[in-house]
């Protein structure tokens, strides 16, 4: 016998060694290189599958960006559901004689793992319920941003500032968030403006109409409307509003922009922008 025959015999010999046995069956390291490189391929195809349905198949149908990316999620998991429930078929591993690993992974899941089954099936919710999905700009404890991922324990929230936060799933179903997308990409912004009380109302009702038409990030359906809110303590003081698509994501932009053309037409218009007041009367007390 060479040495290339020799190497053959080992490899046939320590391919078939028992390790243990599950049950009736035996567990071999044949067994458990075949379970790894099903696993991997399991997981590594489900998630090319999941990636080519939400950024190819779906958006040739028109079907919006988070509903696919939900659904291709969605898919993923019964593939992979049916998958692990081939690969231990296949391998020969009778699923009964796990019962006894199950149960114990119960307890651990009943000590120490219930965060993580929160989250999971708080992803789940999400994923079926979609109160959220990915595109959505929301806010969440003071966090604002577009919401980039969502996966089986968190979700991924990036940030104007292109900062990603990892958020748990189940602070977006046991906390109030407001969800800036939900319906469509249309947002109302308001925008307080103060003048002198010398200032016409109506005068200053139209340049702030003229000024929000003029910009290009301004929905004119529905159209900008002027509110008049109260009479200040030293101001009129207005209410711009307005719809936008583009700016959904960036309203600090547009709030800079239409403030900065505010303030142009103010100072062509002469309007005054008036600062706090406060009169002090001094009265002597005659007696001292």
């Amino acid at each position: 016998m060479n040495s290339y025959e020799r190497v053959l015999d080992w490899l046939r010999t320590t391919w078939s060694i028992e390790l243990f046995k599950l049950g009736e069956n035996p567990f071999m390291i044949k067994t458990i290189i075949m379970l790894i490189f099903s696993f991997f391929l399991l997981f590594y195809l489900s998630g090319k599958i999941r990636r080519v349905l939400a950024i190819k198949i779906f958006p040739r149908y028109h079907i919006d960006m988070g509903v696919g990316q939900s659904i291709a999620t969605i898919i993923r998991y019964v593939l992979l559901i049916i998958g692990v429930i081939i690969i231990f078929q296949t391998s020969g591993i009778d699923l009964s004689a796990l019962g006894i690993l199950v149960g114990a992974l119960g307890v651990g899941i009943g000590f120490g793992l219930q965060h993580v089954t929160n989250n999971f099936i708080s992803g789940i919710i999400i994923l079926f319920e979609r109160p959220v999905k990915v595109g959505d700009r929301v806010e969440v404890d003071g966090l604002t941003g577009n919401i980039v991922n969502i996966s089986a324990r968190a979700t991924t929230i990036l940030t104007n500032d292109n900062i990603a936060v990892i958020v748990p799933n189940s602070d977006l179903i046991n906390k109030q968030v407001v969800n800036w997308s939900h319906n469509n990409k249309n947002v109302r912004i308001h925008f307080p403006v103060g003048v002198s009380y010398k200032e016409d109302p109506e005068r200053v009702r139209k340049i702030l109409l003229s000024v929000a038409k003029a910009n290009p990030g301004v929905l004119q359906e529905p159209p900008p409307y002027v509110r008049f809110d109260e009479f200040g303590s030293s101001s009129l003081n207005f209410n711009m509003l307005v719809w936008t698509s583009e700016y959904t994501d960036r309203p600090s932009t547009l709030k800079s922009e239409l403030y900065y053309a505010v303030f142009k037409a103010f100072k062509e218009q002469g309007i005054e922008i008036p600062f706090p007041q406060r009169d002090v009367h001094i009265k002597s007390n005659p007696q001292v």
